[in-house]
Formats: C-alpha cells, sequence, structure tokens
C-alpha cells in the first residue's frame, strides 16, 4: 500500500514535474495538492497564479486542492501556524510525507524539512540538484504546456512576459546569456 503524501503546488512548472515524477515512482499516493493564497489578491502566494487558474489545474489533474489562505503582510508566525494545521489535518489521514518542487536553495530546503520534522512528516525533493536546462527539456519533452508570467528583469526583458515555454524560449535563454 502506497503512503498519502500532499504536493506542495505553486501552479508553476516545477511543482508540475515534482508532482509527476512522484506519480511516476508511485512511491505515494497523492491527496492533495498545498497552496498559499494571498487574501485580497486571490492568488497563490509564490507564483501570483490567479486562483481560477489554480482551480482549473486542480480540477484537470483530478486532484484535490488544500487553500491555505493569508493576509497580505502575513507574519512568519501566522504563516506557520496554518501551515502546521494542515499538516497536522492531513498526518491524522494518513499522510507521511509532502513532495516539493524545489531544485535548489539549501536554507529552503533545510527550512522545509524543519518544519514538517515538526509535523512528524517527511520532506520529498524529486527534482533536487538536477540540472535546470535538462529539466527544461524534460518539461517540454513530456509534453507540458506553460507561459511565461513574469520575468527577473535583470535578465530577461518584458516581451518575454506572455511567451510559451517551449524549444525556442529555451533557444533565446541560452544565446542571451
Amino acid at each position: 500500500m502506497r503512503e498519502k503524501a500532499l504536493v506542495c503546488w505553486s501552479g508553476g512548472k516545477d511543482s508540475a514535474l515534482a508532482l509527476y515524477e512522484a506519480q511516476q515512482k508511485q512511491d505515494y499516493e497523492i491527496a492533495a495538492l498545498l497552496t498559499t493564497i494571498t487574501d485580497g489578491y486571490a492568488r497563490v502566494s509564490m507564483h501570483g497564479v490567479r486562483e481560477e487558474l489554480l482551480d482549473r489545474q486542480c480540477e484537470s489533474l483530478g486532484i484535490p486542492v488544500v487553500k491555505v489562505r493569508i493576509a497580505e503582510n502575513s507574519s512568519e508566525d501566522d504563516y506557520r501556524t496554518k501551515i502546521a494545521e494542515v499538516l497536522a489535518r492531513y498526518r491524522e489521514r494518513g499522510a507521511k510525507a509532502v513532495v516539493f518542487g524545489d531544485i535548489f536553495l539549501e536554507e529552503v530546503r533545510n527550512y522545509r524539512e524543519e518544519n514538517l520534522s515538526e509535523a512528524r512528516m517527511e520532506a520529498v525533493f524529486p527534482l533536487w540538484g538536477r540540472d535546470t536546462g535538462e529539466l527544461a527539456e524534460t518539461f517540454i519533452d513530456l509534453g507540458f504546456k506553460a507561459v511565461v508570467t513574469c520575468v527577473d528583469s535583470e535578465f530577461l526583458g518584458q516581451g518575454h512576459i506572455g511567451r510559451s515555454f517551449d524549444r525556442r524560449f529555451l533557444a533565446g535563454l541560452w544565446v542571451s546569456k
């Protein structure tokens, strides 16, 4: 019998690929997608994905979504308390792990592992340490679709917003480095 797990869901490429990897390995039964929504904006806190798009993503995946609502200026304590309540509820229902799409940033991984340790759950990082170029190619090869919704203006211009995340887009990134 597979263990139950949650997937930390941002609505972005990395969380989609992490969900895919977890489903392919079949180690876990995905109980729900977990996300935070910033009140007043009705958007996913991490990437700003509109709540209505989040709902459509989850509906198309056939996986329930658990929305943790936080205030715009939510404190770290408030955030941790709300997440801990959800984790405890799912732990009682048999969930033992949370899957993340993180690839690097050791301090983020440590933070997640610490929080989950307190909840007596395991943090799972199926993409950790993998080459980002390889992950981008894999994402496209698997048939995933994404649209660029924001960019770091220090690296890319506004003209990249709204473009499809495809081989042509990637080719332009490699050239612009």
